[in-house]
C-alpha cells in the first residue's frame, strides 16, 4: 500500500511541476489560432495589409506567449538560474508591448475617425487601453514579486490570461457575428469573449484548490479586478469623462 502511494505520488509530481508551463502552452495557442482566421491565414495568403504599426504590435505580443511559454518550461526543468537572467527581456518585452498597445489603440481610434466614426472609436477605445494597463501592473506585480515564486508565477499566468480576450474575440467575429459595416463593434459584445478566455483562470483556481486547498489570493483578487475591468468598460465608455479623456488623446496624435 505504501509503495501504491508513493508511485502515485511521484505520478502527481510531475504533472503539477509542469502545469505553469502547460498553461503557457494553452495560452500560446489560444493565441495562435484565435488571430488565424483573421490574421495568420490571410498572411500567409498575401490577402491582408495593414500599417507596420499593426504588424509590430502582433508580432511583440505573439513572441511574449513564446518567451512565455520558454520561461515556464526553464522554471518547470529546474533551471532557475537561467529563468532569472532571461527576466530582464521579459521586462523589455513588456514594455514594448505597453508602448505599442497604447499606440494601436490610437490608431484604431484615427481609423474610426476616418469612417467618420469617431465616437464609436473613442468608446472602444477603452477596450484595448484598459486591457494594456492591466497587464501591464500585474506584470509590474510579478516582477516585484520574483523573489516569492507562488506569487511570481501566478501573477505572470494572470497577466497571460489577460491578453487572450482580443485573440477570442476574432472567433466570435468570423463565425457568430452578423456581417454589418466596418469599424470598431460596440464595447459590450467584448465581454463574452473575455468571460470565454478567462476560463483559463478557472483551470488555474481549480488546480490550485487541488494543490493547495484553496486559490491564492492573486487568484481571488487578481481574477476579481480582471472580470470587473471587463464589465466595467462598457458603462465608463458612454461616460463624457471618458469620451473627454480618450478624445484628447485622439486629437494629440492627429
Amino acid at each position: 500500500m505504501t509503495t501504491l502511494i508513493d508511485d502515485t505520488r511521484g505520478a502527481a509530481a510531475p504533472l503539477s511541476q509542469y502545469f505553469y508551463f502547460n498553461m503557457a502552452l494553452a495560452c500560446m495557442a489560444t493565441a495562435f489560432l484565435g488571430f488565424a482566421p483573421t490574421y495568420w491565414l490571410p498572411l500567409a495568403h498575401g490577402s491582408f495589409s495593414a500599417s507596420p504599426l499593426v504588424h509590430f504590435h502582433g508580432l511583440l505580443f505573439f513572441v511574449w506567449t513564446l518567451y512565455f511559454t520558454f520561461q515556464t518550461w526553464l522554471a518547470a526543468s529546474g533551471q532557475t538560474a537561467r529563468h532569472r537572467t532571461l527576466g530582464m527581456i521579459g521586462v523589455s518585452l513588456a514594455t514594448a508591448m505597453t508602448i505599442f498597445g497604447f499606440l494601436a489603440a490610437v490608431n484604431v481610434m484615427k481609423r474610426s475617425a476616418a469612417m467618420g466614426m469617431a465616437d464609436e472609436g473613442i468608446a472602444f477605445s477603452i477596450v484595448p487601453l484598459s486591457g494594456i494597463l492591466f497587464f501591464a501592473v500585474v506584470v509590474v506585480l510579478g516582477i516585484a514579486a520574483n523573489q516569492k515564486p507562488e506569487t511570481h508565477k501566478r501573477l505572470m499566468l494572470l497577466a497571460g490570461i489577460s491578453l487572450l480576450d482580443a485573440a477570442v474575440a476574432r472567433w466570435f467575429l468570423t463565425f457568430l457575428a452578423p456581417p454589418g459595416p466596418a469599424g470598431p463593434p460596440p464595447v459590450q459584445v467584448t465581454i463574452a469573449p473575455a468571460l470565454v478566455a478567462y476560463l483559463l483562470l478557472v483551470v488555474a483556481i481549480v488546480h490550485d484548490w487541488r494543490t493547495r486547498g484553496r486559490p491564492h489570493p492573486v487568484y481571488v483578487y487578481g481574477g476579481l479586478a480582471l472580470v470587473a475591468v471587463k464589465f466595467l468598460n462598457w458603462p465608463i465608455s458612454l461616460t463624457p469623462a471618458w469620451h473627454t479623456f480618450a478624445g484628447g488623446i485622439l486629437a494629440l496624435a492627429q
